[in-house]
């Protein structure tokens, strides 16, 4: 069974944006895939490290994917683990929370300890 909340990355700026006009439609690089990327809770971390790396200015949104449809879906990815792609808009409404995330004094994101 898939978790409920899914995790999506963005800078500071790109949410603020979204939530103007109600919508997430992705950066250049989900739009070049074809959908927005997300992750689990179990790899947020690493995506943020790959992805992300000494970023001062991310937000971790948390997702309701009981309100993505079936746009949403769970394909392989690094090293063939499943990971949530959606193929379409993420809504502004389908967030259930965003929090900063801010670097440590050694350059690694600070992950809420409530993340699940």
């Amino acid at each position: 069974m898939y978790p409920r909340t899914i995790y999506r990355l963005l800078d500071a700026h790109t949410w603020v944006e979204a939530q103007k006009i109600g919508a997430f439609h992705g950066t250049e690089h989900d739009l070049r895939d074809g959908f927005i990327h997300f992750s689990t809770a179990a790899q947020v971390a690493e995506t943020a490290a790959r992805h992300y790396a000494s970023r001062p200015d991310l937000v971790l949104l948390w997702v309701d994917t009981f309100q993505l449809s079936d746009a949403l879906r769970w394909e392989p990815s690094r090293g063939g683990a499943l990971f949530p792609h959606l193929y379409g808009s993420l809504s502004v409404s389908a967030v259930t929370r965003a929090e900063p995330v801010p670097l440590s004094a050694g350059g690694r994101h600070q992950f809420p300890s409530d993340l699940a």
